[in-house]
């Protein structure tokens, strides 16, 4: 079992949870890299200036983003993939990355609304799913912010029926 990124239910939704998540150190990569993964797998294996292993976590977080002009995105419009480090990590104590491809960053405390479903992951079900919760946000009236991302919480050999996936969006907290 991996450590998974603890998070608060705020609210259920037909299918989709709106969650409060704590702030969080990741470590990212633009996904124009040909082996994201490999880069950051090999971070977490020790290869990183204090030689030091970091625990696997789950999820791991990608955003794919469409090119559109301008772009304003760190890696090109691209989008990302990172792993999320343990809890007991802050941004200062987080092993630096011999890498320079590798960013360390601190993901403030979010809303998130997320939608979890099932299988291997592709391109026209991460579309389709998307779809459903951006839907399904859009009829319960609640504001989203950026883009929508996926998280990933199972090895590639588990096999599709038992994976848990996830697409989600930061939302705009309601006001109490």
């Amino acid at each position: 079992m991996v450590e998974t990124v603890k998070y608060e239910i705020i609210k259920k939704l037909a299918k989709v949870e709106i969650r409060r998540y704590p702030a969080i150190v990741i470590a990212k990569v633009g996904n124009y890299e040909t082996d994201s993964f490999g880069l950051l797998f090999r971070f977490i294996s020790g290869e990183n200036i204090q030689k030091a292993k970091v625990k696997m976590t789950s999820p791991v977080v990608s955003q794919e983003i469409k090119m559109t002009a301008p772009v304003f995105s760190d890696f090109s419009g691209s989008g990302y993939m990172a792993f999320v480090m343990p809890a007991e990590f802050a941004l200062e104590t987080t092993p630096q990355p011999l890498d320079s491809r590798i960013k360390i960053e601190e993901v403030p405390e979010r809303v998130v609304a997320v939608l979890r479903f099932s299988g291997s992951w592709s391109e026209n079900h991460f579309d389709a799913k998307t779809r459903e919760l951006l839907e399904e946000l859009a009829q319960e009236k609640v504001k989203t912010k950026g883009a929508v991302f996926s998280m990933l919480y199972n090895p590639p050999f588990t096999p599709g029926f038992l994976r848990r996936n996830e697409v989600a969006i930061e939302v705009e907290p309601e006001r109490q």
